[in-house]
């Protein structure tokens, strides 16, 4: 597949991703469930590219297929809304398994910068790749609970801003921790300073 195409169905599911949880929300109760499930199918999709790459992927397309096509058999929204529980299970199968066989997730990504990992680096990628794991049960267990128990309004500002905003208050706190600890372990290297 051409770069552009895999570019463009990249910002497609992102665009997708980002918007789902206000989609089915507005849609609650304006439109039918069996035409909100399109825009899983659609979601689902646009990831047929990465099949290829990790079972893990194959499976969540099939069980995105499959929440969608019991939303159109009986006209629901609940499987509809058991979305982002799904992409939670599927990314805490990506990085646990990576932690039972190495080398783990954060590590392959830190890798890509950086071949030569020190030790500690590797020790640091597996915690971050346990916090990963955390997340996404916690997460993922949020998700569900709104799904079940919470009105449409408080499912899709869970899920469509307050899980976007902890993923990404635990990205710029990892980074801070990642500045920290080079920082720290640069100073340790270079012994004492004369001042």
């Amino acid at each position: 597949m051409q770069l552009w195409m895999r570019t463009v169905l990249t910002i497609l599911t992102v665009v997708i991703t980002l918007l789902y949880p206000f989609v089915i929300w507005f849609g609650h109760g304006r439109v039918s469930p069996r035409a909100l499930a399109l825009l899983l199918i659609i979601a689902a999709a646009t990831r047929l590219p990465m099949v290829k790459l990790s079972k893990v992927s194959r499976w969540c397309l099939v069980a995105a297929l499959l929440l969608a096509a019991v939303a159109i058999w009986n006209n629901a929204l609940l499987p509809l809304k058991l979305y982002p529980v799904l992409v939670n299970a599927g990314m805490l199968c990506v990085f646990g398994y990576s932690l039972f066989v190495p080398p783990s997730i954060i590590e392959r990504m830190a890798r890509l910068t950086d071949p030569q990992l020190p030790d500690f680096a590797i020790a640091y990628t597996r915690r971050v790749t346990q916090v990963w794991c955390g997340f996404f049960v916690v997460n993922g267990s949020l998700a569900l609970i709104t799904a079940f128990w919470a009105s449409p309004a408080v499912w899709s500002v869970y899920n469509g801003i307050v899980a976007y905003v902890a993923m990404g208050l635990l990205f710029v706190g990892e980074y801070m921790v990642r500045i920290a600890l080079k920082r720290r372990h640069r100073l340790q290297s270079s012994g004492p300073q004369n001042v």
